[in-house]
């Protein structure tokens, strides 16, 4: 595409698309993929805004990246929302906050026939949701377009990641997480935002490493997953992390066994839980502790110089609703998605 009408220097353009940027989606080497949905939030709401406020809060972000340069010239391009993607989630919304609620004060589902018949209805769209975002994210694979997602809550990758998996035989999964996200069907969901990774582990042989970076709010279910899936489960969790710096070990040497235990090809999954809540105060189930944005970013700079090759990412759960404060979550949630785009783009001919 000429760019020599186009100034990186200036003001982002409202008539162009994600970040200010001038490309259409034939020009464009990345599409972005925004999925409006947050059936299955156990707490806060929100999240489904995320696609729309994170491409607002894009025009404030610089082009210049010192660790990625220029990768942006290869063009990124987020789609359309669809509108009828948003309509299912906010009528199935409503259908599991009843489930949800009758559960909060110990009613059993099961019992009532009228909510199981919304908890089949519940399900029934959310494997929908999950082949939605799979036949459109296959498409742009195989028209050779580099894809990732921005979410919505953390149900929503499940359908890029298998898109994914038809094109490697074995990748891994770099997930950046509170929480462990694998629980079998959270609430009788079983696509729920708690359950991606187990779904992921059951639905995508090709993910042969699921490596879970910060988790600090996880059950006994979860722990007995990981410890039984230890071939195919590396789990950092977040007070060992802490420990260890505490006693002196750095954050680099840590990050070097983390890179360590990835394989070649890695695919990024950032629930923005992942950071400490002061920078996502609104996301659905903050969780004290976590990472400095910077320390991801130091992270995903450790990944890309290793020589590993990124294939693909997923940002999710950054929630802008009746919680909103300074509205920092779409600002910090812009500015990662800009990071993962660079290096996803500066790794594709690895």
């Amino acid at each position: 595409m000429d760019l020599s009408k186009f100034d990186p220097n200036s003001v982002g353009l409202k008539t162009n698309n994600i970040f200010g940027l001038p490309f259409s989606i034939d020009d464009a080497a990345l599409v972005l993929l925004p999925v409006p949905w947050e059936v299955t939030v156990s707490y806060r709401n929100g999240t489904a805004r995320g696609p729309e406020n994170i491409f607002k809060e894009s025009l404030q972000v610089d082009l210049y990246d010192a660790d990625v340069k220029d990768a942006w010239k290869q063009g990124y391009y987020m789609l359309p929302e669809d509108r009828n993607i948003r309509k299912k989630s906010n009528y199935l919304r409503q259908c599991a906050e009843l489930i949800i609620s009758c559960l909060s004060e110990g009613g059993d589902v099961n019992c009532n026939n009228q909510l199981a018949g919304k908890r089949k209805e519940v399900n029934e769209g959310t494997r929908m949701m999950c082949d939605w975002v799979y036949e459109m994210s296959a498409n742009l694979l195989k028209e050779g377009k580099l894809v990732a997602l921005v979410g919505g809550d953390h149900s929503t990758p499940l359908g890029l990641i298998r898109a994914v998996a038809d094109q490697h035989e074995e990748f891994g999964i770099l997930q950046i997480d509170a929480h462990a996200d694998l629980r079998d069907a959270y609430e009788g969901f079983t696509y729920s935002h708690a359950s991606i990774m187990f779904n992921v582990l059951k639905e995508v042989p090709q993910m042969k490493k699921l490596v879970q970076v910060g988790i600090r709010d996880y059950c006994d279910e979860e722990v007995a997953v990981i410890d039984d899936n230890s071939d195919r489960i590396r789990t950092f969790f977040d007070a060992d992390i802490k420990a260890r710096q505490y006693e002196g070990e750095t954050w680099k040497t840590i990050c070097d066994e983390i890179v360590a235990a990835l394989p070649q090809k890695v695919y990024i999954s950032f629930d923005i839980d992942g950071l400490d809540p002061k920078l996502c105060p609104d996301t659905g189930t903050p969780v004290p502790g976590g990472f400095e944005l910077e320390q991801v970013f130091y992270l995903f700079k450790k990944v890309h110089q290793s020589g590993r090759k990124i294939i693909g990412f997923d940002l999710n759960e950054v929630s802008c609703g009746e919680h909103t404060t300074d509205g920092i979550d779409a600002i910090i949630g812009a500015r990662v998605l800009y990071k993962m785009c660079n290096y996803l783009v500066a790794s594709k001919d690895r």
